[in-house]
C-alpha cells in the first residue's frame, strides 16, 4: 500500500478540492460522479477474494477444531453484544435529535420504484429464505453475487476441508496464502486511485445537492457522526482498553481508511486496508 502519510494528505486534499469544485462549478461537480463510482466498484471487485483468502487462511492455520470452535463462539458473542450496543446507541440518539423532523415529505409523492428493492428484501427475510440465501448457486457464484455471507460460507467450508486433509491440505493452504498476497497486491494498486475517487465522490455530492440546501441533511449527517463518535469512544474505547491498546493511537493507525470512508461515503472502501493492517499487527 502507498505510504500512510502520503495517502492521508492526498485524500484530504482531494476531499477539499472536491468540495470547492462542487460548490463553484455544480454542473462539472455532478459530472464527476463516475470517478467515485468507479473507485468503489474497483474496491468491491477485490473484497470477496480478499475475505475468502483471509478467512480460509485464518481458520485453516489453527489446525485444532476445538480451538476453532471456541474462537467461533467468542466471535459470535462479541458480534451480538457489540451490535446490540450499537443499536441501543443509535435508537437513543435518533429519538433525542429526531433528525427527520422538518423534511415535511409526502410519501404519496415519492417514486415507488426507489423502494421496490428494499420491499422485496423485506418480504423475503423469513428464517428459511435467510439461510437458503447464504448458500450460493455455485462455488464461483458467491464471488459474483456481491453477498459477503455467501463468501464467508464457502470460505468456512474450504477451511474445514483443508483442516481435515492430510499433507495435501498444507499445500492448498500455501496456495491460498499466496493468493491472498496477490489480491492484496492488486488492492495496493487500486488504493493509489483513492484520491481520485474521493475527489469525484465529494465533487458530485456538493455539486448535486449544494451547500446551502443541505441544512436538514447536515443535521442528519451530524446525528450519524455523533452516534458513530459515541460508539467509537465508549464501546470501541472500552474494548481497546481491555485489549491494552490506546484508542487514539488506534484511530491514528487507521486514519487513511477513515478518510476513504469520509471521501467516498462507503465503508467497503476501508475494509481491505483494515484487514491488511490487522494481519500485519497480528504478526
Amino acid at each position: 500500500f502507498p505510504s500512510h502519510d502520503i495517502l492521508f494528505v492526498q485524500v484530504l486534499m482531494a476531499v477539499a478540492a472536491g468540495i470547492v469544485v462542487g460548490a463553484l462549478f455544480p454542473e462539472f461537480g455532478k459530472s464527476l460522479e463516475p470517478l467515485g463510482d468507479a473507485f468503489i466498484k474497483l474496491v468491491k471487485m477485490m473484497i470477496a477474494p480478499i475475505i475468502f483468502c483471509t478467512v480460509v487462511h485464518g481458520i485453516a492455520s489453527m489446525g485444532d477444531l476445538k480451538r476453532l470452535g471456541r474462537t467461533g463462539f467468542k466471535t459470535l458473542v462479541y458480534f451480538e453484544v457489540v451490535s446490540t450496543l450499537a443499536l441501543i446507541i443509535g435508537l437513543v440518539v435518533v429519538n433525542l435529535l429526531r433528525p427527520g423532523e422538518g423534511f415535511n415529505l409526502d410519501v404519496h409523492t415519492l417514486d415507488a420504484k426507489v423502494s421496490e428493492s428494499y420491499l422485496t428484501k423485506a418480504h423475503s427475510t423469513d428464517k428459511a429464505d435467510f439461510f437458503l440465501n447464504i448458500i450460493p448457486s455455485s462455488f464461483l457464484g458467491a464471488f459474483t453475487s456481491g453477498d459477503l455471507l455467501q463468501v464467508l460460507f464457502i470460505a468456512i467450508l474450504t477451511a474445514l476441508a483443508i483442516t481435515l486433509l492430510p499433507e495435501r491440505g498444507q499445500a492448498v493452504l500455501h496456495v491460498v496464502e499466496e493468493g491472498g498476497k496477490l489480491f492484496f497486491g492488486v488492492m495496493g494498486i487500486v488504493v493509489k486511485a483513492a484520491p481520485i475517487g474521493a475527489f469525484g465522490a465529494m465533487g458530485y455530492t456538493v455539486g448535486g445537492f449544494g451547500l446551502a440546501s443541505l441544512n436538514k441533511l447536515l443535521a442528519l449527517m451530524m446525528g450519524f457522526y455523533l452516534t458513530s463518535g459515541i460508539f467509537v469512544v465508549v464501546v470501541l474505547g472500552l474494548i481497546l482498553k481491555v485489549s491494552g491498546i490506546p484508542l487514539f493511537r488506534y484511530l491514528t493507525y487507521i486514519k487513511d481508511e477513515l478518510l476513504l470512508v469520509l471521501g467516498t461515503s462507503s465503508s467497503e472502501t476501508a475494509l481491505p486496508g483494515i484487514m491488511k493492517k490487522l494481519i500485519v499487527t497480528g504478526k
